[in-house]
Parts: structure tokens; sequence; C-alpha cells
């Protein structure tokens, strides 16, 4: 791509350059690329770039090699899906998120849950979607005389359940918990709906999915020890946070490597400037230092960010709450620095590549549509508040599913 920050970027998290897994990587780059600009405008489910993930091995990426897996670490599998949001920021989703299920079921159940579905992950080659949004309270779990629970209701932003092998689900209990269970897809009584038509992230699948008197055994509940139930647990919605701002850091590089290369190739001064090229102009030089800085920036801080989840992990169990707390504020303050400076790069591209740029065929709109989009996800003036209570009164963010 040309660009000094991403290039720079070799070496942060080993040589990728002799990653087992780098020839599949770019192999499905490619292949994202050749269709994203249609994909993008047909929306729907992405089956056959799911099933070529599921070919590549890489839904195996973050599994330990003990278990068969491919054995990356967190930074080096991020670090993947923000490769792919270069080209297609619906699938990077998808594939994060597929990983940020399997990090669940290890983080809130038992190793005689986790390890066999880990294990069936990598031999049928099971995609994993979501549909546990803590924010959605219209599913209830009933509970039943052998220690099961029947889930009945509807659970919005479902990303990646089309086309899904499992699903992580939540319900409210009776009490007023949060139930988290793991279940087939295809399971009678699941209906997965294909109304996710959004302005971006087109691909994603983030629909609804309807529960119908869901049976969940005992044995599929994720309750011991639960979702957020300890600091190491706790570590669940730092990985979510930790995803989006690599999805949104790739957003912000691949704008600015579109914009360079449009400007370099097709840009034309403007009349009253005295620059023979638009790459001399004074003003078209200050927006790409601006977009260097901001774009350098975020991606150190979420090295750091990265480095730190990684580490956190290593702990396991005997991870406390002071050292997760460190790891949340740098999680909070990468987050915040990719989100403004992603949104800044994808907005401000066409200041640098003229009228021309915004061609409906070239479709390069879509950088702004998938970021805005997925950037609500959690509000990020509320990401800034936690940050400045840190920094005022010392005071590290409470354990939620948002931070």
């Amino acid at each position: 791509m040309g660009m000094k920050h991403i290039e720079s970027e070799r070496g942060q998290s080993g040589d990728k350059s002799a990653a087992p897994w780098q020839h599949a990587v770019e192999d499905v780059v490619s292949a994202l690329a050749e269709t994203a600009v249609a994909r993008d405008q047909r929306g729907g489910t992405a089956k056959v770039e799911r099933d070529l993930l599921r070919a590549s091995g890489l839904l195996g990426l973050s599994v330990p090699r003990e278990l068969g897996g491919l054995g990356a670490n967190w930074q080096q599998t991020l670090d993947v899906a923000r490769r792919f949001a270069r080209v297609d920021s619906s699938i990077a989703h998808l594939f994060a998120f597929h990983h940020l299920m399997l990090a669940t079921i290890r983080l809130f159940g038992q190793r005689s849950q986790w390890q066999p579905w880990t294990e069936q992950t990598l031999e049928q080659r099971w995609f994993w979607g979501n549909a546990l949004n803590p924010l959605d309270k219209s599913t209830l779990a009933e509970p039943q005389a052998d220690g099961g629970y029947v889930f009945s209701g509807r659970k919005s932003f479902c990303s990646g359940a089309s086309d899904s092998d499992r699903l992580v689900a939540s319900a409210l209990h009776p009490g007023g918990h949060l139930l988290i269970g793991v279940v087939p897809t295809r399971r009678p009584g699941i209906t997965v709906l294909g109304d996710w038509d959004n302005m971006g992230q087109r691909q994603t699948d983030s629909g609804t999915v309807v529960f119908d008197r869901v049976a969940v055994a005992a044995h599929e509940m994720l309750t011991d020890p639960g979702p957020l139930s300890t600091p190491f647990a706790c570590l669940r919605p730092l990985l979510a946070q930790l995803i989006l701002a690599h999805i949104y850091l790739g957003l912000g590089e691949v704008g600015f490597a579109e914009a360079r290369q449009f400007t370099l190739a097709q840009g034309r001064p403007w009349l009253a400037s005295s620059a023979a090229t638009s790459a001399e102009d004074p003003y078209i030089l200050s927006h790409y230092g601006e977009f260097q800085l901001e774009l350098e920036g975020a991606r150190l801080l979420l090295v750091h960010a990265a480095a730190a989840f990684d580490q956190a992990w290593q702990r396991g169990p005997e991870l406390t709450e002071a050292e997760r707390g460190e790891v949340a504020i740098a999680v909070a303050t990468a987050k915040i620095a990719t989100t403004r400076a992603g949104l800044d790069v994808v907005h401000r591209m066409f200041d640098v590549t003229g009228a021309r740029a915004t061609a409906a065929a070239l479709r390069l709109d879509r950088f702004w549509r998938n970021l805005r989009v997925h950037s609500l996800h959690d509000p990020v003036d509320y990401k800034v508040r936690e940050l400045g209570d840190w920094a005022l009164n010392g005071r590290l963010p409470q354990p939620s599913f948002y931070s």
C-alpha cells in the first residue's frame, strides 16, 4: 500500500513474513479484494467468503497449538483482522467475532466445555456467531428441572449468525441476571432472520435471531465461572473493544491508501494553486501530514494495548482487578484514538481526491459508511469520560460488557 505507518508495523508482533499462516491470509485478502465493491452494493450473507475462511484454516488462528490450532497470540490474530479490514471490514468483523466467541467460551466456561467445542471447531470447521447482545433484554430464560433452560424471545445485532454453526446466546434469568449458553445454530426453535440492511458493514448479518422455546442443556450453559465473574473473565469486553479498534484502524489505513493512490494518479491542482501537481499543493500536503500523524499515533497506542492484553491473557486466573484495570485503560485509549483517526481520514479523504473520487462505481464512501456504522457499537463519549475519570480521579473502569 506504500504507507509508512503500515510498513512500520512489521516486527511489532513477530516477523509476519515467517508466520505459517501468512500465505493463507494473503490468499484470502486477494479473493476478498476481487469482489469487495460488488458485495458492498449487494449486501446479504457472504457465503462464498465465509467458506473461504473455513477452508483457509484461519478459523483456528487463535486456538493453541496443543489443541491443534495455529497458536497465534491475540496481537497476531487481531493484526490479521486489521489486514482483512483494509479490503473488507465486514469479513474482518465476522472473522474477529468468531475468535471472540472462542475466547468467550474459554473465559466464561469450564475446560470440560470449551476444549471439546474448540476441538470440534477445528475438526468440523465451525464458524461461530454472536447472539449475546447484553443490551437487548427481550430474550428470557425459563429454568428446567434438569438444570437446563428454555430460551424464548428475540435478540438483535447478532453479527455472524447467518451461516454459523454455533451461537453464543444470552437470555435473562427470572432473577434478572444474564445467562449465556452455547447452542447449534440449527437447533429447533432458532430462526435467523435476514433483516440486516444498513448503510455500512453490509455483510456482517448483524440482524435478528428468534428463539422459540429453544432448549439449552445444563452442560451448554456458561455459568462456571460465568460472565464477568473474575478479573480474567472480564477480559472478554476488552477483547471485543480491541477488535473494533483494529477494524477502525484498518479502515483508516485503507482510506489513506486509496486517497494517496488517487491523488498521485488522478489528482489535479486547483486553479488558484501555484503548485504544478496536486502532490505539491500545500493544502493537500497538510491534509496528508495530519492523516499520517493521526494514524501513526493511533497505531502505536493500539500496539501497546494489544501487547498489554496478551500479557494479561497469559496471566490467566491469576490476573488481578488492578492488572485488568490497567489493560482497560490502554484499550480505551486505543479505542478512542482509532475511532477518531479512522473517522477523520475516511471523511476527509475526499478533500484530497476531489469530486471525481465520488463516482458511484468506485464506492470509496464505503470506508466511511462501514466505520460510521461500526463506531456506533458503543458511544466513544463514554470512553472519553472513563479515561478522564482515571486521569483525574485515579478510578479504573468498572467492568461491563463495554468496558
